[in-house]
């Protein structure tokens, strides 16, 4: 299913790919691949136990998902053995690594770059690009989402606030 209207891009309108997914749904399957000692993958079972951030960005590669990982990154500092945190983007897992080294990223990334299958069952996948929107999901213990933001407009940043709020409360 594809929902248009929903986000802009520099303005532009754009089309998501995929089910809008709802608070109070259970977090569909996935299996996201990150750099680790060779392409390592985490997948939702991996992350159940305990509340979970997945921090959704375009590409680290550009300011705004920079700005987005690094402020995350320093916020969820305090919670770390308590929750799970994760970047999820398009890029490939080796150019995750090297951004998490270079800017000095504990938080976990991981990519939906060989089936695309998490951005379009979590109805995040840019139609007209073919990457993630900006987006944050904080899913509960149990793997329910507790929290949404679908940023309307891909080139802000989400709300920091009100993401780490719900999380809190999970905590």
């Amino acid at each position: 299913m594809a929902r248009t209207g929903i986000i802009t891009f520099k303005g532009n309108p754009m089309t998501l790919e995929g089910e809008d997914l709802a608070v109070g749904s259970p977090a569909p399957d996935f299996v996201l691949h990150y750099a680790d000692a060779g392409i390592q993958s985490v997948t939702l079972a991996d992350i159940k136990g305990k509340p979970t951030l997945l921090s959704l960005v375009p590409s680290l590669d550009t300011g705004v998902c920079a700005i987005q990982t690094k402020k995350f990154n320093e916020q969820i500092a305090s919670l770390k053995d308590q929750i799970n945190a994760i970047t999820v983007s398009r890029d490939l897992p080796f150019a995750q690594a090297r951004f998490c080294g270079a800017e000095e990223i504990q938080m976990q990334t991981a990519s939906d770059y060989q089936t695309h299958a998490f951005g379009t069952d979590f109805g995040v996948t840019i139609a007209e690009l073919k990457l993630l929107t900006r987006a944050v999901f904080v899913l509960d213990a149990e793997g329910t989402v507790a929290y949404k933001e679908i940023v309307s407009e891909v080139t802000e940043e989400p709300d920091y606030a009100a993401a780490l709020a719900a999380l809190r409360m999970l905590v």
